[in-house]
């Protein structure tokens, strides 16, 4: 006999959203697209499912393993469930809108399907909201984005933001000014994965297949990682040269300007962080609240469709939720059937939810409370419920 319940479960990772938690997301989502387009980016919609040469191109490579594939029986071609919006901003750009005036803003907002969860975020589908500035490659847009963010976030009352900054092509950078790599090909693998790690002691120890000043110089910055003003002075001692010092200057000037915009905002920085912004090319950065678990957005640099320079970011909307304060319920007011569709109306426009009484049930204040409203519309006005009345 087959079990009914059964039919009621959920794959890993996915899940129901019901009431409140559902209209509380979305009323989420409008605020913050209605901050992105108050400073002028414009919302696109990009479709859930697009074919698989597309979807993951360009930076969408790096999605590749994270994405549901099907076959569209029209077309007869591979399709792929996003898995993240940024690329399907980018090619939008690039494709859709190529003629349209730079900078270009854009924003969006949906769901994205991953075939696995992370430790830090269990859920496979979720929602993403974000922000793409098309364009101009200079420090001006990369703190034009991180102040976008933090200010929208800030506007739903989350408080103790901070934002921690990073510079992926700071290590290769460093590197590159050094001596050839010894030996091994292995050897930079290696030296990724005690970065990675967070291991000073074993990069010290690569100094044996590369140049010891180099890994001195690598050792140092990941002591360095901190409070944005102390990471600074930090890299200034090491001496950096060529492409590595102007990565030094370009923090620097990001630093600066979003403390010019937002001098509240706690800004740190981590100059040899990389994981999970594999394809950016310049300043990346990751969005924290005291007190919460997780992520509440990241983004960076990156390079578009033809290689356009762009940078954005993205809201996690399910460490977003956390992090804000739910609205108290509204009222709920049950409406007997005398009430006149004029009066409903006047209820609505005074903020009320109106719930009204479909037949007859001998007792409609009993009734009312067994369907969760606070209010019974009696006598010409909205009369609460109290305990007394439905005992």
């Amino acid at each position: 006999m087959t079990d009914t319940t059964d039919k009621g479960l959920l794959a890993t990772g996915l899940s129901d959203a019901l009431a409140p938690d559902a209209a509380f997301e979305a009323s989420v989502l409008e605020r913050l697209l209605a901050d992105f387009a108050a400073h002028g980016y414009d919302r696109v919609n990009p479709p859930l499912i697009e074919f698989e040469d597309s979807l993951l191109s360009g930076i969408g490579a790096g999605a590749a393993e994270q994405t549901f594939r099907l076959m569209d029986p029209v077309s007869q071609k591979m399709m792929g469930v996003r898995a993240d919006m940024t690329p399907q901003i980018s090619r939008i750009a690039a494709r859709r809108l190529s003629g349209a005036p730079r900078p270009l803003r854009l924003s969006y907002a949906g769901q994205v399907l991953r075939v696995r969860g992370s430790q830090l975020r269990p859920e496979r589908q979720f929602t993403q909201v974000g922000a793409e500035l098309i364009g101009p490659d200079v420090a001006a847009a990369d703190a034009e984005v991180i102040v976008l963010a933090a200010s929208a976030l800030a506007n739903l009352g989350i408080h103790d933001l901070s934002v921690d900054l990073g510079l992926p092509t700071l290590v290769p950078a460093v590197c590159n000014n050094a001596e050839k790599i010894s030996g091994n090909p292995a050897n930079w693998g290696r030296l990724r994965q005690a970065l990675d790690r967070k291991d000073a002691a074993a990069v010290t120890e690569l100094g044996n297949e590369f140049c010891k000043d180099t890994t001195g110089i690598l050792a140092a910055m990941l002591t360095a990682a901190g409070p944005a003003d102390e990471t600074l002075k930090a890299l200034t001692a090491l001496g950096l040269r060529g492409e590595a010092a102007d990565g030094h200057s370009l923090l620097a000037e990001v630093v600066e300007r979003t403390r010019a915009a937002l001098p509240g905002l706690a800004i740190t920085i981590d100059p040899i962080e990389n994981r999970g912004f594999e394809y950016h090319t310049g300043v990346t950065f990751t969005f924290f609240a005291k007190g919460v678990r997780g992520e509440l957005g990241s983004g960076g640099r990156y390079s578009a469709g033809d290689g356009e320079a762009a940078t954005g970011f993205t809201l996690f909307m399910d460490t977003v939720l956390r992090a804000v304060t739910p609205p108290p319920p509204k009222r709920r007011v049950y409406l007997p059937t005398a009430t006149t569709v004029e009066k409903a109306a006047a209820l609505r426009a005074d903020d009320w939810i109106t719930v009204v009484e479909l037949s007859d049930t001998g007792d409609a204040q009993a009734e009312a409370a067994r369907l969760g409203c606070t209010h019974i519309f009696m006598d010409g006005q909205a009369r609460e419920i109290t305990k007394s009345k439905t005992k």
